[in-house]
């Protein structure tokens, strides 16, 4: 049924006059959305609650609306299908178009169902969308309800996570990066011979604006009594080896494995697990998260809820959350999550961040927000973190230090909201002249 990341099950001429269409932020008519949101349907029944997502990918947050910095965002980072997406919910409510922005991504999700990854957020929940303006917008452009209807069937059969294999601990330097690293950030000679690149951030227009490095791994002990590998120990569950996984073979992100190629590969490097909010005290291992039945509204309680409301915080172990959903959860539970699932990130969004991503836990956990000037008037900025695939690295690395699960090297791409004159923002209602 797939070809070259194609699917037939919708006409491609269909589809890419409708993809045309929203690209240029006009909405196709009622009875082609029923239509592309019956196939989308179709086309994610057949998806687990948790995708497995090779590397390299590109990961977003939250959207919101904003059609005019999506698409920003697929100029800074590669347009569908020379990329790789994954979003991390929340398309809708909040910005002005909702409904390009959600449709826009559901044509290429069905036009290129292997090269754009959705995760469904807490807005896409129809209790919220009536609040927060989506259901409105809906009544506005189309005069009915129905579009609203068939978008929430959609919704309901979004994944619930995703797990990102083959992340590769390192990064390959941005071209120029050692003249355009801050003062703060740039490393001697020294230091980059022996070290590897693992965070790098960039702006809009390519511009090396920060980056860290990490000191190389060495080569293990030939000493068979210092090989974790050959230790029989049984401290794994002490707090001071969490560090360092324990040697399992199996699929990645099930306890079984300590590296992200399953039981192939020999690198160390962790899958990353996407989910929109957070963790869920209820869930302690991803394959929990397989077996929720996410085809249904979003509950007020329980894993389903958690996973998509909950927020990490400056906490230890379990606390209320102050959204009156899910929970708030400190880095000690992300730490031991990590580590009893062998990833080495967990990526999630939910949170309006500054900076476009923020970093906890000791790199254990990373929030992504992709709405530039949330809400057109926080002035933020905006980011997508770029997974990078082992390729000829990772499994055939002699260098490679089969005792630690390392952290993804990530590279950060910071773009700025889209310029207020090709946002055609709705015009607002003119002042009264008084005067005349």
């Amino acid at each position: 049924m797939r070809k070259n990341g194609l699917t037939d099950r919708f006409f491609p001429g269909v589809t890419c006059r409708a993809i045309a269409q929203l690209r240029a932020c006009r909405l196709i008519p009622e009875a082609q959305v029923r239509e592309l949101c019956h196939k989308a349907r179709e086309l994610l029944i057949e998806e687990g609650n948790v995708v497995s997502v090779d590397a390299p990918v590109t990961i977003c947050g939250d959207i919101h609306g904003q059609f005019h910095d999506l698409m920003e965002l697929f100029r800074v980072g590669g347009d569908v299908p020379d990329t790789n997406y994954l979003f991390m919910g929340d398309f809708v409510d909040r910005g002005f178009y909702s409904l390009e922005s959600f449709l826009l991504l559901l044509c290429l999700k069905v036009r290129y169902p292997d090269r754009i990854t959705l995760i469904r957020g807490n807005h896409e929940s129809r209790q919220i969308t009536t609040v927060y303006g989506f259901y409105d917008e809906c009544i506005r452009k189309y005069g009915s309800a129905n579009v609203w209807r068939y978008c929430c069937e959609v919704f309901d059969y979004l994944a619930l996570g995703a797990l990102v294999l083959g992340a590769s601990s390192a990064l390959e330097p941005t071209s120029g990066t050692t003249t355009t690293t801050t003062t703060t950030t740039m490393a001697t000679t020294t230091m980059i011979d022996d070290s590897e690149l693992e965070i790098e951030v960039l702006n809009s227009k390519g511009d090396v604006t920060m980056s860290s490095h990490r000191p190389r791994r060495q080569h293990p002990s030939s000493d068979a009594s210092t090989d974790s590998r050959n230790n029989n120990n049984n401290n794994n569950n002490n707090n001071n080896n969490i560090g360092a996984a324990p040697y399992r073979s199996g699929v990645p992100g099930t306890g079984a494995s300590g590296d992200g190629g399953g039981s192939i590969g020999g690198s160390r490097t962790g899958a990353v697990l996407c989910v929109h909010g957070g963790l869920s005290p209820l869930i302690d291992t991803v394959d929990k998260i397989r077996l929720i039945d996410r085809k249904q509204e979003v509950p007020h309680e329980g894993a389903m809820c958690d996973l998509l409301w909950s927020d990490p915080d400056e906490i230890e172990g379990w606390g209320l959350s102050p959204r009156g959903a899910g929970f708030l959860f400190g880095g000690d539970i992300v730490k031991h999550f990590n580590y009893k699932n062998d990833l080495s990130l967990i990526a999630r969004a939910h949170q309006l961040v500054m900076e476009g991503y923020k970093e906890m836990f000791d790199s254990g956990i990373v929030t992504v927000w992709s709405a530039p000037n949330y809400c057109y008037r926080c002035g933020n900025v905006a980011a997508g973190d770029y997974a990078r695939s082992n390729g000829i690295l990772g499994s055939n690395d002699p260098a490679a230090d089969s005792s630690a699960v390392l952290s993804p090297g990530r590279r950060y791409r910071v773009f700025e909201a889209a310029a207020q004159d090709t946002r055609g923002m709705p015009a607002k209602k003119p002042v009264a002249d008084y005067f005349l």
